[in-house]
């Protein structure tokens, strides 16, 4: 390990070993910051352009003007940074499975955690998302049934491709009209891919949600040089209530 590469923390984890690292990208002429799983990349600091614009597009969709936000997944922070910097956020908590990512933020070896913690608006949950979604509680454990106007979530590669077991069975038809339950009418629900957009689960969204779409954010890949395309999909409940 040298100037080049540095290991910030390594941890095991119940679905495997996590690892902060800091590596020199000389190409790019920056620091970058990834979060593995195992051999699997969670987030990089390379490109954050869809994590960003999960918060952005989500939040433009809701007609709350005083949003009460859930965020799925912390990561390196640009989702729950983007959701507060949106002029129509008033509250967001941050659901995060895994421990260290919390305390990454907390003990400021993130670089975005300082400001995220120091946001009297912004507050941290450990705890599993998908259970949370599926349960009559919910996503406040100080106000159990509390329901929001956004819940945008980045924790799995796509919705065909989970980290492990717990979210399996989310992105059907059930998983989704649990969590709608959780949403306000006319709320958003919001949830970023690696890949470009599946209509198939565009129409699974819609079977669940009075509307539903994908958006396409395509960007350029600087660790592989090339244009790459992900997506945000994003439904809404019925204004009447429920989905």
């Amino acid at each position: 390990m040298g100037a080049l590469f540095e290991e910030l923390d390594f941890r095991p984890t119940e679905i495997g070993a996590l690892s902060l690292r800091r590596r020199r990208d000389l190409r790019l002429d920056l620091d970058v910051l990834e979060i593995m799983l195992g051999d699997e990349f969670l987030m990089s600091s390379a490109f954050t352009t869809s994590e960003v614009a999960l918060a952005q597009l989500g939040l433009d969709a809701t007609p709350a003007s005083s949003a009460e936000v859930v965020v799925g997944g912390l990561g390196l922070g640009y989702t729950a940074r983007a959701a507060l910097d949106h002029p129509k956020t008033a509250s967001m908590i941050v659901v995060e499975f895994l421990t260290p990512i919390i305390e990454w933020h907390r003990n400021g070896l993130l670089p975005l955690g300082r400001g995220l913690c120091g946001d009297d608006r912004c507050r941290f949950v450990q705890g599993d998302f998908f259970a949370m979604a599926v349960s009559e509680a919910g996503f406040d454990p100080n106000a159990p049934g509390r329901r929001f106007d956004a819940i945008l979530v980045d924790i799995d590669h796509t919705p065909d491709a989970p980290l492990d077991d717990r979210s399996k069975s989310f992105y059907g038809r059930d998983g989704l009209r649990a969590l709608s339950r959780h949403l306000k009418p006319g709320a958003i629900f919001g949830l970023w891919s690696n890949e470009g957009p599946d209509e198939r689960f565009v129409d699974t969204l819609g079977a669940i949600f009075a509307r539903a779409w994908a958006e396409p954010i395509t960007f350029h890949n600087p660790l592989q040089d090339k244009i790459f395309t992900q997506t945000v999909y994003l439904a809404r409940t019925a204004q009447g209530g429920g989905a």
